[in-house]
């Protein structure tokens, strides 16, 4: 057992079970022990790899859809260009250097960075060391934004729910004989997320909020609306709501028990971005509808890119180059997996490359 599952165990043999969010959290975000105190957790040497490690094509492209945001907000002199969870810069890096092509959005563009981690943040200063950081979402700024959001909210805590001889339990956290894993508790205030037509799931069926991304979401949602702005979330998970165990484990890019290592593997639950977009909606702002990564980004330009990138170069580069396409676009690889959802401040025109919000 690692240092923090020992932690762990003496907690619950002290106090009882923790919930799946409260070991998400501290396997996580521990300030000595969490996953991302750890030096690497990105690329081939890491336990996985996002879309800007993948190509600079996946954030000069969305640099260019943030630069048309900023054109339709009228071009105002000073706007926040805020990432939620950087990673290493990679992607900020990319954005920024797209959009040097745009007049005067670079001079416009306030770099902010909403990272925990002490050891990211160290890396992400490398690739931008003009950014300001900020713990939570409370500090921001106030002003015109610009949000974006990869690979982020899959990391936010989750809590889950069981169905046993027609009653819902939560999915808890306990320890036996030195072991972490799961035991069934009475639900806590959190089953009320869960929406209504869920509950009629079958015995066995298993149910996942997030508050953490509701509460994200709302926050956003009222810096656009009072404010103006958009946000653009990248994320693996799905469309509609429905029963399922998506809590996983990833360690050197392959799946593993999530209670064995705690601190040492990256824990992740897909994303509902049907309650994400309904939490945008209620709170005044516009979402757009849910697209998928591959269309959304060949819709904005990255087939362009990629065609303009391979102009001149060898055979082997041009093949990288179509090799990095199909990993970010293609259905067998990241195209359908993940989805993409913007929300904006109701005044703004439609996002480009998404299709229009449909509510439940």
């Amino acid at each position: 057992m690692t240092p923090l599952g020992n932690i762990l165990i003496r907690r619950i043999e002290a106090s009882g079970p923790i919930s799946l969010a409260d070991y998400m959290a501290e396997c996580l975000m521990h300030p000595r022990h969490g996953y991302y105190q750890r030096e690497r957790v990105f690329g081939s040497d890491g336990d996985f790899i996002t879309a800007p490690e993948v190509s600079q094509m996946f954030g000069e492209t969305l640099g260019l859809w943030l630069a048309d945001r900023w054109m339709a907000m009228g071009r105002p002199n000073v706007v926040h260009l805020i990432e939620l969870g950087p990673g290493r810069g990679t992607l900020m890096a990319d954005i920024l250097r797209a959009c040097a092509r745009v007049p005067g959005f670079q001079e416009a563009a306030h770099i902010h960075f909403v990272e925990t981690s002490k050891q990211l943040r160290a890396l992400q200063k490398q690739k931008v060391p003009t950014a300001r950081w900020h713990d939570d979402l409370s500090t921001l700024p106030a002003g015109p934004a610009l949000f974006v959001a990869n690979e982020f909210f899959d990391a936010l805590p989750i809590h889950q729910f069981e169905k046993r001889d027609g009653k819902w339990f939560e999915r808890s956290v306990g320890a036996a004989d030195s072991e972490l894993g799961f035991v069934l508790t009475q639900p806590g205030s959190q089953f009320a997320l869960v929406p209504q037509h869920l509950l009629a799931a079958q015995d066995g069926g298993v149910l996942e909020v997030c508050p953490a991304a509701l509460s994200a979401t709302a926050s956003i949602a009222d810096h656009l609306k009072a404010h103006g702005g958009a946000a653009l979330f990248i994320d693996y998970g799905y469309a509609t709501s429905a029963p399922g165990d998506t809590f996983q484990a990833l360690e050197k890019h392959d799946y593993t028990d999530p209670f064995k290592k705690p601190g040492k593997a990256d824990l992740t639950a897909h994303v509902a971005f049907d309650r994400i977009a309904e939490a945008a909606a209620q709170a005044g702002v516009s979402p757009s509808g849910i697209g998928e990564q591959g269309t959304f980004l060949m819709g904005i330009g990255l087939g362009l890119r990629a065609q303009k990138l391979a102009e001149g170069m060898e055979a082997k580069e041009q093949g990288r180059i179509l090799g990095e396409l199909k990993r970010l676009t293609a259905p067998d690889e990241m195209g359908t997996l993940f989805k993409v959802l913007a929300i904006q401040n109701p005044v703004l025109s439609p996002a480009p490359g998404l299709p229009p919000f449909t509510s439940a």
